[in-house]
């Protein structure tokens, strides 16, 4: 396995672990869960963190802490749709 690959299975590792810890899943279609996993990573390396890649990073640090994965918004976001915004994580049915 590259490094690149042992970043992804640990990321999916720990939101996994997060979405467990708050009652929700991670998206069941492997494929679009494979590839907000990479944006996040493909985040981190770019723009420094985790970013939610559907949100804007603005370059202000303390606003874009808001927007670091989980970002703030997905709690409020899969209660009122049953899924965040990027769809990596959805309420269990």
């Amino acid at each position: 396995m590259d490094k690149k690959e042992a970043e992804k299975v640990k990321l999916r590792k720990q939101l996994q672990a997060y979405a467990d810890s708050k009652d929700f899943i991670l998206n069941p279609n492997e494929k679009a869960l494979d590839g907000i996993i990479t944006a996040l990573l493909r985040n981190r390396e770019f723009k420094g963190d985790i970013y939610c890649p559907c949100r804007i990073v603005t370059g202000n640090k303390e606003k874009d802490k808001e927007i670091v994965c989980p970002c703030v918004f997905h709690r409020g976001e899969i209660e009122l749709q049953g899924k965040c915004k990027c769809t990596l994580f959805f309420a269990k049915k």
